[in-house]
């Protein structure tokens, strides 16, 4: 897709020189990002975009949304973070990954035009997620944002429609300890005038006066938008229709009979109703078929690994462990065998506490190779804590099997609390 420059590099010895590039790991702020996007001719990924902010449901809303605009004929681009096993998972055009080639070329064409600017990580990855959409000559571009949003790399680009998936603590040192700051930080994404759907069902006041302020048509699930699972498991949406982004507004479109996917219904929801604000046809038919497939690694995946029913789940914050805890009481579970191993800027405690409803025993080990991480003794603490069991393992893949050995056959375990920690059962299966 990008001719030049060629990369001499593979993708691996790329990332590994991103990751020391910039002297810290995150740094907000859109200057030098649009500064190196000045210099590299970038404007706009697509004719339509969509962003997603949120702090938990984002890569399940850009997943399903993507989902619905290529089953409807549409050519499309997404732009997630982090990835789980291969970097390409972050960039995919048509529904697939981004090679490795494209990738690197991209890298190489930023490495040129950037200069003297310093770039992270992340940034280099979203400046290569839009020099690749951009030359597929796409629809529609769906972006997620790594961390808030108003100072977000992603930002960089005016979307058409934002959508904020839920609103709750995490990375408080960079987006604030309560609620009311972080929806203002996840608001930036929006823009005056624009098109917004909210799916907290409990926005914030901050986020509603700001889009008020902003004068943005903001549609509000459980207020504009609806869901509900009836009493034969299936799912009815309403939906506010537009024909196009400025066209008129028209009569709710109800559909119902859906089956339920394996992800945050809030953020399916959202999706559809993005997916009917960009002028998309959803008719029962595909709509039904379309959400009996959605899937997204990470999100309450289940497996069969020696005998014992493994589902592995990328909850790494007590919001989303609350949401893990409520679909396992919901399957009737009851306690089970948690394998966990978090970041150590997470909270820890909440994180526990959420999930104590169904701990039969933690099983902690260290995740190898991630400095970020939380050693398996001090996770065991926090479990200690508050009452509950815990073993402990020198590795995360120890532990893993410490759990399978203690559990019947038949039996469920739980695999949670990060990316990372995801990432290295799932190769170990594999394996």
């Amino acid at each position: 897709m990008l001719a030049e420059p060629e990369s001499p590099l593979s993708l691996h010895q790329w990332l590994a020189r991103l990751e020391k590039n910039h002297p810290v790991e995150i740094d907000l702020g859109l200057e030098r990002i649009a500064q190196v996007a000045r210099s590299l001719n970038l404007h706009r990924p697509a004719p339509q975009v969509v962003t997603v902010a949120g702090t938990n449901g984002k890569g399940s809303c850009v997943r399903t949304l993507e989902h619905f605009l290529l089953a409807s004929g549409l050519s499309v681009g997404a732009y997630t973070s982090p990835h789980l096993l291969r970097y390409n998972e972050r960039i995919r055009i048509g529904g697939k990954e981004a090679s490795d080639d494209d990738i690197c070329n991209a890298f190489a064409a930023i490495e040129a035009a950037r200069r003297e600017v310093s770039l992270t990580y992340f940034e280099v990855g979203t400046l290569a997620a839009l020099l690749l959409m951009t030359a597929a000559e796409l629809d529609v571009a769906i972006l997620e944002v790594g961390m808030g949003g108003r100072f977000d790399a992603v930002n960089l680009i005016d979307a058409d429609i934002a959508v904020i998936t839920s609103i709750a603590i995490d990375h408080a040192s960079w987006l604030g300890n309560s609620r009311e700051q972080i929806a203002l930080e996840k608001a930036g994404i929006a823009r005056a005038g624009g098109l917004v759907v909210v799916a907290d069902e409990n926005p914030p006041v901050s986020l509603r006066e700001y889009l008020s302020t902003l004068e943005c048509q903001t549609l509000y699930l459980g207020e504009v938008c609806r869901y509900r699972v009836g009493d034969d498991g299936r799912l009815a949406v309403e939906l506010a229709q537009q024909a196009s982004i400025s066209g008129p507004v028209a009569g709710p479109l109800v559909l119902r009979g859906l089956p339920v996917p394996g992800l945050p219904l809030p953020s399916v929801v959202a999706a559809l109703q993005a997916a009917v604000l960009l002028g998309v046809n959803l008719d029962a038919a595909r709509v039904v078929d379309t959400c009996a497939g959605i899937a997204l690694a990470g999100r309450f995946q289940e497996r069969l690994f020696r005998g014992r029913r493994v589902v592995l789940d990328v909850a790494h914050n007590p919001a989303a462990a609350d949401f893990l805890c409520a679909k396992l009481q919901h399957q009737g579970v009851g306690k089970v065998a948690l394998v966990a191993a978090i970041l150590a800027d997470k909270d820890a405690s909440g994180f526990v506490e959420a999930l104590a409803p169904v701990a039969d025993c933690w099983y902690t080990g260290n995740l190898t190779g991630v400095p970020r991480a939380l050693g398996a003794e001090q996770l065991a603490a926090v479990v200690y804590t508050g009452d509950q069991r815990a073993v402990i393992r020198e590795r995360i893949e120890d532990a893993f099997v410490a759990a399978l050995d203690e559990t019947k056959a038949g039996g469920l375990v739980v695999v949670c609390g990060s990316f990372y920690t995801v990432a290295a059962i799932t190769r170990f299966m594999e394996a």
